[in-house]
């Protein structure tokens, strides 16, 4: 409404003089921004109905008091934070990452990454009943009954609001929870008969310090709900010579507050987290002692210490002592006797009270990664095969595999002990160290003789070539075998009981039932497996799949027994013709036999070729003698 129209409206209404020059004197926005922002001309002090004081104002979208976003003032300029990268490792969390084998960073660090928006999210929070209202804070009033208003009305300078018929109310410095009263008790001195309710609106800005050892010193904007912890996100955090434990809060030259990030972060507490000021100094002091705490703990991590801390309380505050740890003993190692003995070990929990030094390194042992005595250790095993209740058993320290068979219900009728397979992981472990270095001494010693090896032609060159490629699919196809871990027990086709020998955890026990066939496979006719019979020989096991071919090796065939042993026709001086001691050894049931292919094989060709050569060579030879004789 315009303001003379206004003026000769209110000449012939009720209301006092004085509210009108205070209304026209008022330059709140709730009543200065719109023509319809009161239709107070239109009350009268004797109407029946409601009284509408007027509606609420829009929220103008290009105020300049809208939510403060995440920002820096800088020479008179609001600018956004812009994330910074991560810093480098102080020298001491580099030290303490070398000696625990993983990156170790100071406790919180992780709490005081760069977030934007931060003070948006604060100035939409609810505000807490303490709030002090003050200058630049928006409170919509909405008043019904008697009277009905829906207000945005803001704290103008001198700390008032002007409420229409009522006239101008302090407000600046009163609680949160204590403003509807105020208004209310005001309200009622012209009004009865009505009920009303005062929120917060948009809330003002004010802008802090942060100052000492932080990352991004400065003045910053953030919204009046701000705390001490949002200050310090904003600013970055302390910096890497910055205290998480010793932050200041510093109001009209004194310290009005203190704050350790510990208390947040460890037990959850917020009671140095006080609500920022405008014009408030943040002070992050300097680092305090540090300590590592790495090995077998919840959280390895540096702590910084404060006052006279021990060692219980640099524990506690990474989480304890893992699961797994060793809760008798801690080893220390003091930067402070580098000079003499640097590593000391505290026995737990009576030493746990002694103070911790600056660069002090705290190591947690793992209780069971070091493998016990076998004389301590309780052996887990499995059993299988042809035993009563075949399943993982736990047997004492002591224990053999005659108990492990005795624990799993005995022998049934069908057990062949004779082909036993004891697995162990331990020698499992050896064998595949000892199989790898043969694999390398074999590739070694083939690179040699292909590097060394000499051609007079192309076709030889070819043949070297085509070697070399064999060479390499063996050695691939040899890597893809990996060691068992099987224990060839002392043990013969009669043998009744299993050897007394001592169990280790992890021991895999399987007991076959007897078989009835041998396994020929190789340089045969006809390989498979076949039907044992009661006196049969491995000659005849030999026969029956045809015997050796034309390009076997006999003199190289092989048995491999059903406990794992070998038997070679090599250990004979004779040939697989000829009263070879092999070819009348007794089959035993469960028996593969072998008969490899001659690798070294000539064809008539080429031997004949070879005798030319070497013939010829003989001739010249013999010509060159007669002529020097002649």
């Amino acid at each position: 409404m315009p303001i003379n129209r206004l003026v000769s409206h209110l000449r012939w209404h009720p209301f006092p003089v004085l509210f009108a020059a205070a209304l026209l004197a008022s330059t709140a926005p709730a009543f200065a921004a719109s023509d319809t922002t009161t239709d107070a001309n239109r009350l009268d002090s004797a109407a029946t109905g409601p009284v509408r004081l007027g509606p609420a104002q829009p929220r103008s979208s290009a105020s300049s008091d809208e939510s403060v976003r995440d920002s820096v003032i800088d020479d008179g300029v609001q600018r956004p934070v812009i994330s910074a990268k991560a810093a480098a490792p102080s020298e001491f969390e580099a030290y303490a990452s070398e000696m625990a084998g993983v990156p170790i960073q100071r406790l919180g660090s992780d709490l005081m990454l760069p977030t934007r928006g931060i003070a948006a999210i604060e100035a939409n929070r609810q505000v807490p009943p303490d709030y002090i209202v003050g200058l630049g804070d928006e409170i919509q009033l909405t008043i019904w009954g008697s009277v009905d208003a829906d207000l945005r009305l803001t704290v103008d300078r001198a700390g008032r609001i002007v409420i229409p018929r009522v006239g101008p109310v302090v407000v600046a410095g009163v609680r949160h929870a204590d403003l509807n009263e105020l208004l209310t008790r005001r309200v009622g001195q012209v009004f009865k008969n009505f009920q009303l309710s005062a929120t917060l609106g948009r809330l003002r800005s004010i802008r802090f310090y942060v100052t000492g050892f932080v990352e991004r010193p400065g003045a910053y904007s953030v919204s009046s709900l701000a705390t001490v912890m949002t200050g310090l996100v904003q600013a970055g955090g302390p910096a890497k010579a910055g205290s998480f434990r010793n932050i200041e809060l510093r109001r009209n030259g004194q310290t009005v507050g203190r704050f350790d990030l510990y208390d947040l972060l460890v037990r959850g507490e917020k009671r140095g987290d006080m609500s920022l000021q405008a014009d408030d100094v943040l002070y992050v002091g300097p680092i305090g002692p540090q300590v590592a705490l790495i090995g077998s703990v919840n959280r390895p991590a540096i702590v910084e210490l404060k006052g006279n801390e021990t060692v219980n309380d640099a524990i506690g505050y990474v989480g304890g002592l893992s699961t797994v740890a060793d809760i008798r003993r801690v080893a220390v190692e003091r930067l402070s006797e580098r000079n003499d003995r640097r590593v000391v070990e505290l026995a737990l929990p009576q030493d746990g009270s002694q103070r911790m030094n600056n660069g002090d390194i705290v190591r947690a042992f793992n209780s069971v990664a070091a493998a016990l005595p076998q004389a301590k250790q309780y052996k887990r095993i499995r059993v299988e095969g042809e035993v009563g209740r075949p399943g993982d058993y736990v047997l004492p320290p002591t224990s053999t595999l005659v108990d492990a068979v005795q624990a799993a219900g005995g022998l049934t009728a069908q057990a062949y002990l004779f082909g036993t397979d004891l697995s162990r992981e331990s020698v499992r472990k050896v064998q595949e160290a000892q199989y790898d270095r043969a694999l390398r001494d074999l590739e070694t010693d083939f690179t040699r003789n292909a590097s060394t090896q000499r051609v007079s032609n192309a076709e030889d060159a070819a043949a070297v070539v085509q070697k070399q490629a064999g060479t390499t699919r063996l050695i691939e196809r040899l890597r893809a075998v990996r060691p068992t871990g099987r224990v060839v027990l002392d043990l013969t086709n009669s043998s009744r009981e299993v050897p007394t020998l001592m169990v280790e955890d992890g021991d895999r026990l399987y007991i076959p039932a007897r078989p009835n066939t041998v396994g020929v496979f190789g340089s045969v006719f006809n390989g498979g497996s076949y039907l044992l019979k009661p006196g049969n020989s491995l000659e005849d096991i030999v026969k029956l799949a045809g015997g050796p071919t034309r390009g076997a090796d006999t003199a190289s065939m092989f048995v491999l027994r059903a406990n794992g042993s070998v038997v070679s026709a090599r250990q004979s001086s004779s040939g697989w013709l000829s009263g070879n001691s092999l070819s009348t050894l007794a089959a035993l049931p469960g028996d593969t036999v072998f008969v490899p292919e001659e690798l070294n094989k000539t064809t008539f060709m080429q031997e004949a070729k070879d005798w030319t050569q070497i013939l010829y060579q003989f001739g010249i030879g013999a010509a060159a003698l007669k002529t020097i004789k002649n």
